[in-house]
């Protein structure tokens, strides 16, 4: 599931919201109350549930052929990495997207998001998104399995790829 023009999305596993307001997110790196939201680009990275550590790596203008082929493989765009522990999670839970008026949005610095400092009415009723698993394959992203997220994070922090990582502190072993 992606926005149609002039809206932005908002991922959650619960049905219910009917407004959302500005609020600090208890994993938020800067202190301004904001509704968060993304666009098309950064959609297929909240196809998860929310709690879900996910690392995730895509070719963009700047990437090398080499790391191209050693980290996403041949022909692969896009790649979401998640640990075997949370495979049932991703089969079993059911996620909702709220399209949102992206007029009430402005980009966050950096591109990852979207946010608005002040409430929001969704423009429906949220919306499942459906099979995860099928979102994934879908869009022509593949989707791994490993046992741990950091080998593969590492190598993709120190790449040319474009990059996100969510909830990795939720992941197996922290490092830091």
């Amino acid at each position: 599931m992606i926005p149609g023009p002039g809206e932005v999305l908002h991922f959650s596993e619960d049905p219910t919201i009917t407004v959302f307001h500005p609020h600090v997110a208890a994993t938020a790196r800067q202190a301004e109350a904001y509704v968060w939201a993304v666009d098309a680009h950064d959609a297929p990275s909240y196809w998860f549930p929310r709690q879900c550590p996910r690392a995730m790596a895509w070719a963009d203008p700047a990437t090398t052929a080499e790391d191209a082929l050693r980290l996403l493989g041949p022909g692969t765009p896009r790649v979401h990495t998640i640990e075997y522990a949370w495979l049932p999670a991703l089969q079993n839970t059911t996620l909702y997207a709220y399209r949102l008026p992206q007029d009430r949005f402005e980009p966050l610095e950096g591109g990852a998001a979207w946010v608005a400092t002040r409430t929001v009415t969704p423009l429906g009723p949220a919306e499942k998104v459906g099979d995860l698993l099928e979102a994934h394959r879908a869009a022509g992203i593949q989707l791994r399995l490993v046992d741990r997220l950091w080998p593969w994070w590492d190598a993709v922090i120190d790449s040319t790829l474009g990059f996100s990582g969510i909830r990795l502190a939720n992941a197996q072993e922290f490092p830091y």
